[in-house]
């Protein structure tokens, strides 16, 4: 096989119009016409010649080493079948595409691939979902279908998957920031919209607003720092699956971090709940109730919810999170023993319920209960037993501990607006449910509770998840904090607001104590902190 040339080209013309091509004098000159390649490639079945050619090269070096790649390639063919596959590879390239890399052609070589597949990010993306389908919890499945609809594969669907760089999921992701930024005005625009319409009462006017307004989009949520992370973890898994099926090689998503901090829970302060009072904001989006908050919501619930009181009482005390206790069975309460165990939870799914385990090991925990909360949920079963005696056959055997009035089980979304309703009209700051677990957690600490212990009762599977993200200190608990280190600290007695008494002297006295070298011109510390 002929081992291929570099040459320098031009397209100067003579007289006639026709390219003088390797003749033209101005070759010898340096910077005139550019470089190219030419390397013949394995012929077709037919005997048809085929030939790959590159041109506009800078240099002779460029042009050379592209040619090097080519050969090195061609190398690799060493049987028929695998060296026309080369061979049509090569031909089959555009101008303007890059010669694959000799690890890559190996690769596919060896897992049989076809070598002129152009496998996009889109294409992979799909033929992924139908893999896993069956493989995850139906949310996961449908978290996944979501992420590569709405996000991935409009934005990096068309890149090859092989060509896929961290730089194409920088700039995904501030595509996904820009979008946020129109959907907030977008937000604001029918929230102003919306206050017009209140305002007036001329009906040809709302009927000209409310025409407007059916003309916008409609509220839509930005994607927070939590769905951008859930967007890349959906990537990261279905490139790390491409590279176990040899299709790629890199997963950038792997080596991409989104700039994105997670807000810090922030206590509900008597000044902050009156900053709230007076403007309607939050101070953050999560926030955590004070024991006279939680205690206040719990009295209100007991007057306004009693049916319920004890699901508050789990979700405030105990941290239980709404899946948890709309799939809590009374098969996994023991009375006696004053302990529950979390055993199965139960979520929601385009409004279908599913059952299943919680979705790691350490979700799977036996929590103590307090006297309190054993009352109550003794109270709750003799009345959930005398409804059912009452509706007979009528009765849906769930088996859960709190039910609809027929027996069946409850919606967590149910939870979580319920709860809502109750803490709007106890006239409470505004609190997420999950933010309950927050709450939960800093009324342990609060009362002196290890965080191994809150760790468990909260089902984190580590402990830094615990300390970093779910306790929140009290202002209480800080200002004790500050009182018992300021307390160790061994002090002269006061006596004006000015220098404790006998400082003046004390000061003075070091100048002049056992001469004036810096050794001797140190305070004596004293006695029981000498040696510390």
């Amino acid at each position: 096989m002929n081992a291929g040339s570099v040459r320098r080209r031009c397209r100067c013309r003579d007289e006639n119009g026709r390219d003088l091509g390797a003749r033209c004098p101005k070759l010898t000159r340096r910077g005139h016409g550019s470089w190219q390649l030419r390397q013949e490639l394995r012929t077709t079945a037919e005997g048809r010649r085929r030939t790959f050619r590159r041109t506009g090269y800078r240099t002779q070096e460029d042009a050379q080493a592209d040619l090097d790649a080519v050969r090195a390639l061609l190398a690799l063919g060493k049987t028929e079948e695998d060296g026309d596959a080369i061979a049509v590879m090569l031909d089959g390239l555009g101008k303007d595409e890059p010669i694959p890399s000799l690890d890559e052609v190996r690769r596919k070589l060896k897992s049989g691939q076809d070598l002129t597949e152009k496998l996009t990010v889109g294409d992979w993306l799909d033929n992924w979902l139908k893999q896993e389908q069956g493989s995850h919890r139906r949310a996961t499945a449908v978290f996944y279908e979501g992420h590569v609809r709405m996000y991935l594969k409009p934005l990096i669907g068309h890149i090859r998957i092989d060509r896929l760089t961290v730089g194409h999921l920088v700039e995904m992701d501030n595509k996904i920031l820009d979008a946020n930024d129109a959907i907030v005005a977008a937000n604001e625009d029918r929230r102003t919209l919306l206050a017009q319409i209140k305002a007036t009462s001329k009906r040809a006017e709302k009927r000209r607003l409310r025409e407007q307004l059916d003309a916008m989009p409609p509220f839509r949520r930005p994607v927070g720092p939590t769905s951008r992370q859930r967007i890349r973890a959906t990537l990261r898994a279905a490139i790390n699956d491409a590279i176990t099926q040899q299709r790629c090689t890199f997963n950038p998503a792997s080596h991409w971090q989104i700039p994105a901090k997670k807000p810090r829970p922030i206590i509900w302060t008597a000044e902050r709940v009156e900053e709230w009072r007076r403007t309607g904001l939050r101070p953050s989006p999560v926030m955590v109730w004070t024991p006279t908050l939680a205690g206040a919501f719990l009295d209100y619930v007991a007057e306004q919810d009693p049916d319920f009181e004890p699901l508050w009482h789990l979700a405030v005390k105990r941290g239980l999170r709404r899946g948890e206790l709309a799939g809590l069975p009374w098969t996994e309460i023991d009375l006696d023993a004053a302990t529950l165990t979390v055993s199965m939870q139960l979520t929601e799914v385009e409004y279908e319920i599913e059952e299943g385990a919680p979705k790691s090991a350490a979700g799977e925990r036996t929590i103590p209960l307090d006297a309190e909360t054993v009352q109550l949920l003794r109270a709750h079963r003799t009345r959930q037993r005398k409804e059912r005696l009452r509706l007979g056959g009528a009765w849906v055997e769930s088996g859960k501990v709190f039910t609809r009035p027929n027996g069946s089980a409850l919606r967590p979304s149910w939870i979580g607006d319920q709860f809502e309703k109750l803490y709007t009209a106890a006239g409470l700051p505004p609190l997420r449910l999950h933010d309950t677990r927050h709450t939960a957690a800093t009324l342990m600490l609060a009362a002196g509770i290890d965080l191994k212990i809150i760790q468990s009762t909260l089902g984190h599977s580590a402990l830094a998840t615990t300390s970093d993200l779910y306790t929140s200190v009290l202002p209480q608990v800080a200002q004790a904090a500050a009182e018992a280190t300021a307390a160790i600290l061994p002090r002269a007695p006061r006596g004006t607001l000015g220098h404790p008494s006998g400082t003046h002297e004390a000061v003075a006295g070091l100048s002049t104590r056992g001469g004036d070298t810096p050794e001797n011109q140190k305070p004596q510390l004293d006695g029981g902190l000498s040696a510390v």
